[in-house]
């Protein structure tokens, strides 16, 4: 069966918010959390960005659940600073923790005063980023000399097993280019026909019989307009989709691009209905392409409400 998780988003609310929330969800029986590394929110009306590394060590130390966070190595980050973050999190919190490797935005990133490369390099630096973090978790020694530098990098504080790094992967391509070495695939939800195709893509490039975990983004509320309006409010911004997600670097050109966001065109990022049972149904067929923890994002402010649905509609039916 899959577990059905619960996204802690860093973008829409404050740190100790975010904690209180957390162990609201796995009081209401969410199986994992994961949340997502930024320094900026995509919106200014979303408002907030806390540390994600600080923000996981206190609020796992104040639950049991396993969690997960995506994160961009190679710019804010040196990789071997990220692999001695991961490094304390897996010894503190022995299974529990899992770090997904994403080629990054400009968003977050381009902060660092870099020029901001094109997909390909990315992707390159990511692959660079990934095995100097896989041989430095593994308590090796490592001189690299590429697009990213480590010269006898070592961590000296390793957990026994260490934590899984997975690829983060939007499209088939990058999917089935990432599953011969990332120990994982993480990816969004959707339509569950696009779903398979990315799974069958990374299966197909080397990802057989390794974890999959995907993020389904949903707005819920009570009625359908509350549901709507939720989305459009918190996540326009980021439904306008393509490239530009990945360029744009101001939350406030974000905004700017959400004004041409309307309800026809959310839809393709988010799905917003006030009727659990439809959101159970995706759930399941999700579910039913072997996945291993789907992580719902409900966007809205209504968050209270939407843990208290889910633990009478979504969670332990889904197979």
């Amino acid at each position: 069966m899959a577990r059905i998780g619960y996204h802690a988003s860093h973008e829409q609310y404050d740190p100790r918010t975010l904690c209180d929330l957390a162990r609201r969800a796995e009081a209401a029986g969410f199986a994992a959390i994961k949340c997502s590394d930024h320094i900026q929110p995509w919106s200014t009306r979303q408002g907030h960005s806390g540390h994600a590394w600080t923000w996981l060590g206190a609020a796992m130390a104040t639950t049991t659940v396993p969690f997960g966070n995506i994160a961009a190595p190679g710019y804010r980050y040196h990789p071997a600073v990220m692999a001695q973050a991961a490094a304390t999190l897996a010894q503190m919190f022995p299974g529990r923790f899992w770090v997904a490797l994403g080629t990054g935005e400009a968003l977050n990133e381009a902060m660092t005063g870099v020029a901001w490369p094109d997909k390909p390099e990315r992707n390159a630096r990511l692959r660079e980023c990934f095995d100097v973090m896989h041989a430095l978790l593994r308590g090796e020694t490592v001189t690299h000399r590429g697009r990213v530098t480590a010269i006898e990098a070592r961590l000296w504080s390793l957990p026994d097993t260490p934590p899984p790094l997975f690829g983060a992967a939007a499209t088939e391509d990058t999917a089935r280019w990432l599953g011969g070495w990332a120990e994982g695939l993480l990816t969004l939800g959707g339509d569950p026909a696009n779903v398979a195709r990315v799974l069958a893509a990374f299966r197909e490039g080397g990802g057989e019989g390794k974890p999959v975990h995907v993020q389904q983004t949903i707005s819920w509320a009570d009625t359908e307009g509350r549901a709507m309006a939720n989305a459009l409010d918190q996540w326009a911004p980021v439904a306008i989709g393509g490239e530009i997600n990945w360029d744009v670097r101001r939350p406030s050109d974000f905004d700017l691009l959400g004004q041409f966001v309307g309800p026809d065109h959310i839809g393709r990022s988010v799905r917003v209905s006030a009727d659990p049972g439809l959101h159970r149904a995706d759930l399941q067929a999700i579910a039913e392409l072997g996945v291993d923890t789907i992580f719902v994002h409900n966007v809205g402010r209504n968050q209270q409400a939407f843990i208290d649905m889910a633990a009478r509609e979504l969670l332990g039916g889904v197979g």
